[in-house]
């Protein structure tokens, strides 16, 4: 049986798939979010630190869905471990400015651009770096100089960086300090609780188009115990188990299928 057919759904449930308004609500989300949305209000910048598969780009999404197109200018990089001309090339990229001879002269094009943005344009420039643990040292104390305008007098381009522990880690050591001290505002994330856990799954499956929840109690709580609170996790577990009970020709999804998915998705 069609998994949408046999739960009564629009959409697949359970996919990154998801429209903006219909993201899950969580306190630890929204504090993520407010947090760095005043320090980009304040024309500085800030860091969302968390575990791979916590919400971070949950987070992402609803702070570019915060930001008004007559009011700020995003740019987007998702970050790899490239050289420093190589990382300046690609912000050069999306913020559509032409590549120069010289990595200096790049880095020049770059400020000027951020600086026509806000004084001629009239839209703050906001450049998001998601991945950011992978950036080498050197590019990331690079970005200090991208940040850097009149000596440091004027408040022009406001950096988020996006990334699991090892960024914070990064970010501690002495030789990073100038551009650690440039963020004002470090935002994390945590698994979900079991409660959450629920809700969220029951969520989920709710604004995909189901009139009724078809995970029942053993199945929800398997959905904790095997995946932690992780999103990612209880995403691929949820989705697997409703899958594995749609095959079967039932409507509710229990434990045993939870534990059966738990099986197809990781290795033992």
């Amino acid at each position: 049986m069609d998994l949408k057919s046999a739960f009564g759904c629009h959409t697949t449930p359970f996919t990154r798939e998801v429209r903006l308004e219909d993201l899950y609500g969580l306190s630890v989300f929204d504090q993520a979010r407010d947090g760095i949305l005043r320090a980009i209000e304040k024309r500085s910048s800030a860091a969302l630190i968390a575990p791979a598969g916590s919400g971070k780009s949950t987070v992402l999404r609803a702070i570019l869905g915060r930001l008004p197109e007559a009011r700020y200018v995003t740019h987007y990089v998702k970050c790899s471990e490239i050289g420093k001309r190589d990382m300046c090339r690609e912000i050069a990229r999306v913020a559509s400015v032409p590549s120069a001879s010289s990595f200096p002269a790049l880095l020049h094009n770059l400020q000027e651009k951020f600086e026509s943005t806000l004084v001629d344009a009239g839209r703050r420039p906001v450049l998001l770096l998601d991945e950011g643990h992978e950036l080498r040292p050197d590019v990331l104390a690079m970005l200090r100089v991208v940040t850097n305008f009149q000596m440091d007098s004027r408040l022009v381009l406001s950096l988020v960086l996006a990334g699991q522990p090892d960024l914070g880690k990064l970010l501690a050591r002495d030789n990073q300090d100038a551009i650690a001290r440039r963020i004002v505002h470090y935002a994390s994330l945590r698994a979900l609780s079991r409660d959450e856990t629920a809700q969220y799954v029951e969520h989920r499956i709710s604004v995909a188009g189901a009139r009724h929840c078809p995970f029942d109690a053993t199945a929800l709580d398997a959905i904790y115990e095997i995946g932690r609170g992780n999103l990612r996790a209880t995403d691929n577990l949820a989705l697997e188990s409703l899958e594995l009970a749609a095959a079967a020709k039932l409507k509710v999804v229990g434990a045993q299928h939870v534990t059966a998915a738990r099986k197809t998705l990781w290795p033992a």
